[in-house]
């Protein structure tokens, strides 16, 4: 079994939808230290050409605080919901596929989420199931019980229980995880590296590793399943 563990964000690049297209297995890693000015509770659009930040309002977050336990603001979001809505029917209307990922996006952003982790992990599943990915999800809060294990050690134990023999990280893991370390274990580590993707953003110069919805928007499903292949594992 191959196996992958990562923190949920909200909408991520296509390079998180690569790494869950890569395992049969994967780990939402929601009991762990929520990332402020990290990628968590935001990510970026397509706005009149250029990028633009857009970021879920929370209540005091912390990095105190597990990414599960880090609470969405309900009197914020409905407002912030809304205007981001518009937001997208505005510099995606245009895009061949805006019809049907609107409809989408407003379905999961007008569910009822308490915890930012809620949301990100609703995303995630919801777009997987979208583009047909066969991965089985889990969540590790509620899954292992081994939150007090050192980091490396606690991908392993993971590994164990789960009784994989390939583990697959993000390529910023690079300086954080031994290869030899997991040899010993029985596990063989890799990393995934997206190779460049580009395609028809209308006719603007192409802005790339935008969020999930950017290629969802200009791309059908075959020609996404193409993208998720376009990486190497070293």
């Amino acid at each position: 079994m191959t196996i992958a563990v990562m923190q949920p964000y909200v909408f991520p690049y296509i390079g998180y939808f690569q790494l869950i297209n890569a395992v049969d297995k994967f780990v939402f890693y929601d009991d762990v230290s929520f990332i402020k000015q990290g990628w968590i509770n935001r990510n970026k659009i397509l706005v009149s050409g250029k990028e633009f930040l857009f970021t879920v309002p929370l209540e005091k977050a912390s990095s105190f605080n597990f990414i599960k336990d880090t609470k969405i603001n309900r009197a914020m979001y409905i407002q912030w919901m809304n205007k981001f809505i518009l937001t997208i029917d505005q510099n995606y209307s245009k895009a061949p596929y805006a019809d049907n990922i609107k409809v989408l996006l407003q379905e999961i952003l007008s569910s009822e989420f308490s915890s930012i982790s809620d949301l990100a992990i609703e995303t995630i599943v919801r777009i997987s199931a979208y583009l047909d990915i066969k991965t089985e999800f889990v969540r590790s809060s509620e899954t292992y019980n081994n939150k007090d294990i050192d980091r490396q050690q606690r991908l392993i134990d993971i590994c164990k229980k789960e009784n994989a023999d390939h583990y697959i990280n993000a390529l910023g893991g690079q300086e954080l995880y031994q290869k030899e370390d997991f040899s010993k274990e029985g596990i063989k580590l890799n990393f995934i590296k997206s190779k460049p993707i580009v395609y028809q953003q209308l006719k603007n110069e192409f802005v790339p590793w935008l969020s999930i919805i950017d290629v969802l928007m200009f791309n059908n499903k075959k020609e996404i399943h193409e993208l998720l292949n376009q990486y190497e594992l070293i």
